[in-house]
């Protein structure tokens, strides 16, 4: 996880990249506490006015939990990992300044989850995104079936849940699920390049306010 603070004319914005690559981003113990400690860290930087969450992982948001440490966890540590995860999103969500998801790639089960609990979602068009897990006969236990019905309505989010359908950034956009999907680019940065845009719509607003 790395944490970038961007200046110049961008001076207040704050970006957390995922950068797991063997694994897809996908939800570690270890990852899950370091992704904790550096929200913490950037809860207690009053000069971040926003915050984008990224991956540097191309293709690739998150894919979700990590199943292969799963599957050498007993029940009682998956239940305590689940919890542990449901309190890192619920971080995400009452950060003191403004989150946005950038969604360059796939965003699968908790993937997905993350970015529920961020403010505004970008999307690039071509990006993957579902609550997959009832596929492996679980439920999205980070969250995901309570935000997701506060953001797309509550008949919308059944059926996606239900089904554990994936739909891409402009199927998302059409259901209110992502803010804005925009055309991928070269670089594969698209939301993010779209993300920072709106944090710099943000940046001159007065922070009680925001």
């Amino acid at each position: 996880v790395r944490i970038s603070y961007l200046d110049g004319k961008d001076n207040g914005i704050a970006v957390v990249g995922l950068n797991r690559p063997a694994a897809r981003n996908s939800f570690s113990r270890s990852l899950v506490s370091l992704l904790s400690e550096k929200l913490h860290k950037i809860r207690g930087d009053e000069k971040v006015r926003v915050l984008i969450l990224r991956s540097l992982v191309p293709k690739i948001f998150c894919a979700g939990a990590d199943l292969k440490e799963r599957k050498h966890m007993s029940d009682a540590e998956v239940g305590e990992f689940v919890s542990t995860l449901r309190n890192l999103m619920t971080e995400i969500e009452t950060m003191p300044t403004p989150v946005i998801a950038a969604i360059d790639g796939a965003a699968l089960g908790g993937g997905l989850e993350m970015a529920l609990a961020a403010d505004i979602r970008t999307a690039a068009s071509e990006a993957k995104m579902g609550l997959v897990e009832t596929k492996l006969a679980i439920i999205p236990g980070a969250g995901g079936t309570q935000r997701l019905p506060r953001v797309v309505g509550a008949s919308k989010a059944k059926e996606l849940i239900f089904t554990g359908r994936i739909l891409d950034g402009s199927e998302a956009e059409s259901i209110g699920l992502v803010n804005k999907a925009v055309p991928q680019n070269q670089q594969g940065n698209a939301a993010f390049l779209e993300a920072l845009e709106i944090a710099r719509e943000i940046l001159p607003n007065g922070p009680v306010g925001v």
